[in-house]
């Protein structure tokens, strides 16, 4: 990860300097994971694609104000996070408001359709910022100082977004005989 990190590093300042490729290469690197995590908060593909042709243009455009080139992660999916809320603002504030859940999802690498089902409802049943925070730290891998700087959350609202959202799933995906005992 730290290679990662610093490879990102070299070509943000690449792509600085006006070598697109190297910025072709970031996008490369991210598109798919972008594109997914927008999927997860949005539910449509279409949205989704745009989104995330979006955010990596405005990520260019406004490269030279990222001040830690080696956080350029965490910045491309606060940009991607952003785009996303103002998508879901403008068509469905009644559904931003009441906290509904906001997309459907399709959970990857399920070990079978039943499963896969049973989780992609759970998720569907967290609020949108517990289910975004789950997709962060469980599908993305970002750290809480991460997921933070993402959403524009405290540390210790995320830590608390997140273990809420787990007593949910735990709650809804234990075996019937299971529920409410601990």
């Amino acid at each position: 990860m730290i290679f990662r990190e610093v490879e990102d590093r070299d070509l943000v300042a690449q792509a600085r300097r006006g070598k697109v490729d190297a910025y072709n290469v970031l996008i490369s690197r991210w598109e798919k994971r972008v594109f997914n995590y927008l999927l997860r908060l949005v539910g449509d593909r279409e949205d989704a694609l745009d989104l995330t042709q979006e955010a990596f243009l405005k990520a260019y455009q406004n490269l030279s104000k990222l001040d830690d080139a080696g956080r350029f992660s965490p910045w491309l999916f606060r940009i991607a996070h952003n785009e996303a809320y103002s998508l879901l603002r403008r068509s469905r504030p009644e559904e931003a408001m009441d906290g509904e859940p906001l997309a459907s999802l399709a959970v990857e690498r399920a070990a079978s359709l039943e499963v896969t089902l049973a989780v992609q409802a759970a998720l569907n049943r967290l609020k949108p910022d517990q289910r975004e925070t789950v997709v962060l730290k469980v599908f993305e891998g970002f750290k809480f100082e991460e997921i933070a700087e993402i959403t524009g959350a405290p540390v210790s609202t995320v830590k608390s977004r997140l273990y809420a959202a787990f007593d949910v799933l735990k709650d809804t995906l234990a075996p019937a005989g299971a529920r409410g005992q601990s």
